[in-house]
C-alpha cells in the first residue's frame, strides 16, 4: 500500500469539500431559485416607499406593501386622515384594456405616479402614461415635442412643437415659419420676421424664451449635426410574419452634434444679436437658460465638448453682450449630470454653484457681479448629493449628503440645513441608515423614509426642524424571515491605495454551512455615473445593469457566495475616487475588487477563490464582465455578460464622452473588449436583446465576430424583440435567469445540469 504523506492527506481532505463534489443542484433546485423572487416578494407588510407631496398642500402619498401586493395611500399631514390615493381597481381595469392583458389592482405596473389633470400620470417602460380617474381609460400620453437624441442631435424626421408662444403680458406671440422666427401682435399682424433662418441653420421653436417684461426674446438657431441611425431588424413582430426594420437616431462618440447659437431679439427696436460664440466654443451643451426677474439679463450653462470645462454665462439684454460669470475647468472630467446652480432671488447678484474643485462635491456662494467666490457653503471630506430647497429670504439651503457622519457607511444619505455663509450646519435625519426625504412645498413638513439592508423601511412624518410628528409605517418582515430571508453581510476592505475603504455585500446560500467551501461570483455594475451596492432594505427590485439582493440570493442558493461592491471609478465618494474612470472604463475598479475578494478569503475559510472568481453584469456591467475576463484572466474565470457596450465607440455619445473624453483616442481602444477579444481565456456567455435601444445590439455581435476571428469558444443567447433590460427587468426574465444559473453550475461547480427539454 502506498504511504499517505501529510501533503497528500491534506489534498485528499480538500477534495472532499471542493464545490465539484457537492451535490449537483437538481431541476427543482434551479426552478426554486428562478421562482424565489415571486415567492418572497409578497411576504412583507407595511413597508412604505418614499413619499410624494400633492403640490401646494399638506397631503402626501406613498406606496405600501399589503397582503396581495401594493396599496397607494394618501394622507393629510395636519389631520392624519388617510385613505386610498386613487381607485386602484379602476386603474387596473383601464390598464388591462390598454395592455390587452390582465392587470390586478394590487399589482399595478408602476411604482410611482403624480396627479395630473383628471387623473394620474406615471412612467411605464420609460414612456409617459395617463389614467383617467372617473372612467377606466388609460393610454400613453402623446408627445408633441421634437425628440433630441441623447440631448445632442434633433430628430428632424419629427416636427417640432411650434405652437404660438405668448409673451408674459399676453400682447405678443412667437413661433417659427419657414425656419425663421415670427412675432405677431394682438391682431395677428407680423411685428418681426427674421431673415437668416434656413433648413441648414434654422430657428428652433422649442427654445423660445420671453423675458418677464415681454420686451426681449431669446431663441436658439441650430445647425443640425450628423444624423446617425442605428438600424435594427425586428425578427419576430407580433402583428406580422415578416421581419420589420427599425431605425433609431443614435449619436455616437466623435459624431458631429447640433450647434446651437443663442439669438437675442429686442421687440422694441426690432434688432437681433447673435451672442458671441467665443464664450462657448465647441459646445457640447447650452443648458438651463433663464431670464432674470428684472429682465436685464439672462444666463445659461455651457459644457465644452470633452466635459473638461463648464461655464455660467450671462448676457446683458440691452447690449446683447455676454460675459463669463463662473469658469470651471478640470484635468479629468466635470460631472455636469450632477451640476447645480441657483440664482439668488433670480437677479444674478449671487449664485449658488456646485463644484468638485477641492476634491469633493460642495456648494459655493458666488458674487454674480464680479464672478468671485464669496465663501464655501459646505465643506469637508464628503460630497453633497442633492440640493432639495433654497430659501433666499432666510438664506438657507436644504441638501442631501453622504459620508458626513464618522463611523457610518459613507454612502448613507442624510439631509441637512445650512446657512449661505456656511454656518449653522444642522442634520435633520439622525438614524444611521439611508434616508429618502420629501418636503411639502411650504417646507413645514417632510416625510423621512429610511432603511438599511438589515433594517426594513421606516416612514416618519416630521416637522421641518426634524421633530417627529408621527410614524407612518414600520415594515413587518416576519413572514419573510420565516421563509428563510437573511440580510446580506456588509464587508469592508482597503482599496488599491491601501487607505480607502471599499464597501460591499456578501450573500450566502439559505442553507449556508460554514464548514464547506463555496465558489464566489461577483455581481458587477461599475458605471461611473453612480454607486450601485444597495443601501436600502427592499431586496426585490429589478435593475437592468445588475441584480438586487433577491437575484444574488437566488444564485447563491445553488451553491455559491455572491457579492457586490463599489470599486474606485464609481461616484458618490471623492473626486479622486471617481477620476479613476477617466479614459479608463476598462479598469472597472478591478484592482480594488481583487483586493476585496482576497481580504474576504483571508478572513473567511468558506470564501473560496482558489479556482478563480465568477462574474456577471449587464450594460456597463456587461462590459465590465468582459474586462474582468480579458484583463484579469488569472483571477476571473467565468462570466455572463448582458447587453454590454463592448467598445465605447459603439455606444451612446453622452455617457461615453463623459468618461472617455473627446476627441476619440487610443483610450477607447485600450478599454475595448472587441479590440482585446483574443485575450479571452475563461468561460463566457453573452446575452443581449435584438431590439436594444440603449446599447447598439451590434456591439454584442461585433464582440461575437471578434471572438470567432480569434478562434474562441463561448455561449450566445440573443433574445428576439428583447430590449436593453432583457432578462434583468423585462421578459423573458425567468428563462434568461435559468440559463445564467445553469452556465455557472456547469462552469464553476463542474456539475452536469438537468436536461430542461426532457419531459
Amino acid at each position: 500500500m502506498k504511504k499517505i504523506t501529510l501533503p497528500l492527506l491534506a489534498t485528499l481532505l480538500a477534495c472532499l469539500i471542493t464545490p465539484s463534489l457537492m451535490a449537483a443542484p437538481s431541476k427543482a433546485d434551479i426552478q426554486a431559485s428562478v421562482d424565489l423572487r415571486k415567492h418572497w416578494q409578497g411576504l412583507t407588510r407595511d413597508l412604505a416607499f418614499p413619499a410624494r407631496w400633492v403640490p401646494d398642500s399638506h397631503e402626501f402619498y406613498y406606496r405600501l406593501t399589503v397582503a396581495g401586493g401594493f396599496a397607494f395611500i394618501k394622507e393629510n399631514a395636519d389631520s392624519g386622515e388617510k385613505g386610498p390615493a386613487f381607485d386602484q381597481a379602476m386603474v387596473a381595469k383601464g390598464m388591462s384594456q390598454a395592455e390587452g392583458e390582465t392587470v390586478t389592482a394590487l399589482n399595478l405596473p408602476f411604482d410611482d405616479f403624480w396627479y395630473e389633470d383628471d387623473g394620474i400620470s406615471f412612467l411605464l417602460h420609460y414612456e409617459p402614461w395617463h389614467c383617467n380617474l372617473s372612467t377606466a381609460v388609460c393610454a400613453k400620453k402623446p408627445q408633441h415635442s421634437r425628440p433630441i437624441a441623447d440631448d445632442e442631435v434633433r430628430d428632424l424626421r419629427m416636427p417640432a412643437d411650434n405652437h404660438l408662444c405668448s409673451s408674459p403680458d399676453g400682447k405678443l406671440q412667437a413661433h417659427v415659419i419657414d425656419h425663421n422666427l415670427q412675432v405677431l401682435d394682438q391682431d395677428g399682424k407680423t411685428l418681426l420676421l427674421s431673415q437668416d433662418g434656413t433648413a441648414g441653420n434654422f430657428y428652433d421653436p422649442q427654445t423660445i424664451q420671453w423675458s418677464p417684461n415681454s420686451r426681449y426674446l431669446v431663441i436658439f438657431r441650430v445647425i443640425p449635426g450628423y444624423p446617425r441611425y442605428v438600424t435594427r431588424v425586428l425578427s419576430s413582430p407580433k402583428a406580422q410574419l415578416q421581419p420589420a426594420v427599425i431605425q433609431q437616431l443614435y449619436p455616437k462618440p466623435g459624431d458631429v452634434i447640433d450647434m446651437a447659437q443663442p439669438v437675442l431679439f429686442d421687440l422694441h427696436t426690432g434688432n437681433h444679436t447673435d451672442i458671441d460664440a467665443a464664450l462657448f466654443p465647441n459646445a457640447y451643451a447650452l443648458a438651463n437658460l433663464n431670464w432674470r426677474a428684472d429682465s436685464k439679463t439672462f444666463a445659461f450653462e455651457y459644457t465644452r465638448r470633452g466635459h473638461q470645462q463648464a461655464r455660467l454665462i450671462e448676457v446683458n439684454a440691452a447690449s446683447g453682450k455676454g460675459r463669463v460669470v463662473i469658469d470651471e475647468t478640470s484635468n479629468t472630467f466635470i460631472y455636469q449630470w450632477r451640476g447645480y446652480r441657483h440664482d439668488v432671488n433670480n437677479l444674478g447678484n449671487e449664485v449658488l454653484w456646485l463644484s468638485e474643485r477641492d476634491g469633493w462635491a460642495h456648494l459655493y456662494l458666488y458674487d454674480g457681479k464680479h464672478g468671485k467666490v464669496k465663501n464655501l457653503i459646505t465643506d469637508g471630506d464628503w460630497p453633497v448629493r442633492e440640493v432639495v430647497h433654497v430659501d433666499d429670504t432666510k438664506r438657507q439651503v436644504w441638501f442631501a449628503a453622504s459620508g458626513v457622519n464618522p463611523g457610518e457607511d459613507p454612502y448613507f444619505v442624510h439631509y441637512y440645513r445650512v446657512n449661505f455663509d456656511g454656518s449653522g450646519l444642522t442634520e435633520i435625519t439622525h438614524t444611521a441608515a439611508n434616508h429618502h426625504v420629501s418636503f411639502s412645498d411650504d417646507m413645514q413638513y417632510f416625510v423621512d423614509n429610511y432603511s438599511r439592508v438589515d433594517l426594513p423601511n421606516i416612514a416618519e412624518l416630521k416637522k421641518a426642524d426634524g421633530t417627529l410628528v408621527r410614524t407612518l409605517a414600520k415594515a413587518d418582515i416576519s413572514r419573510l424571515t420565516a421563509a428563510g430571508f437573511k440580510a446580506p453581510q456588509v464587508f469592508v476592505a482597503k482599496g488599491r491605495d491601501g487607505k480607502t475603504d471599499i464597501w460591499g455585500l456578501i450573500v450566502k446560500p439559505q442553507h449556508f454551512d460554514p464548514s464547506k467551501h463555496y465558489p464566489v461570483i461577483e455581481n458587477i455594475y461599475a458605471g461611473p455615473h453612480d454607486s450601485f451596492v444597495p443601501k436600502d432594505f427592499w431586496p426585490f427590485g429589478y435593475h437592468s445593469g445588475g441584480d438586487k439582493v433577491i437575484g444574488m440570493q437566488a444564485l447563491a442558493n445553488l451553491g455559491f457566495i455572491v457579492v457586490q461592491l463599489d470599486g474606485m471609478g464609481t461616484a458618490n465618494r471623492s473626486k479622486a475616487f471617481h477620476d479613476v474612470a477617466w479614459k479608463n472604463i476598462g479598469d472597472s475598479g478591478f484592482p480594488d475588487r481583487i483586493l476585496w475578494h482576497q481580504a474576504a478569503a483571508h478572513k473567511y475559510p468558506w470564501y473560496d477563490i482558489s479556482n478563480g472568481v465568477g462574474i456577471y453584469g449587464a450594460s456597463a456591467g456587461g462590459q465590465s464582465t468582459l474586462s474582468a475576463l480579458l484583463f484579469h484572466p488569472a483571477f476571473y474565470k467565468v462570466g455572463v455578460a448582458f447587453a454590454g457596450c463592448y467598445d465605447n465607440r459603439m455606444d451612446k455619445m453622452s455617457w461615453n464622452e463623459q468618461w472617455m473624453g473627446w476627441p476619440v483616442d487610443d483610450s477607447y481602444l485600450r478599454s475595448s473588449a472587441v479590440v482585446n477579444a483574443a485575450n479571452l481565456q475563461g468561460a463566457l456567455m453573452i446575452i443581449f436583446g435584438e431590439q436594444d435601444s440603449n446599447v447598439d445590439p451590434s456591439s454584442s455581435l461585433q464582440l461575437v465576430n471578434a471572438l470567432i476571428n480569434a478562434d474562441k469558444d463561448f455561449e450566445l443567447l440573443e433574445v428576439p424583440s428583447g430590449e436593453h433590460t432583457v432578462g434583468r427587468s423585462t421578459g423573458p426574465i425567468d428563462y434568461v435567469q435559468r440559463r445564467q444559473f445553469m452556465f455557472f453550475i456547469k462552469q464553476m461547480l463542474h456539475q452536469q445540469t438537468p436536461n430542461w427539454n426532457a419531459k
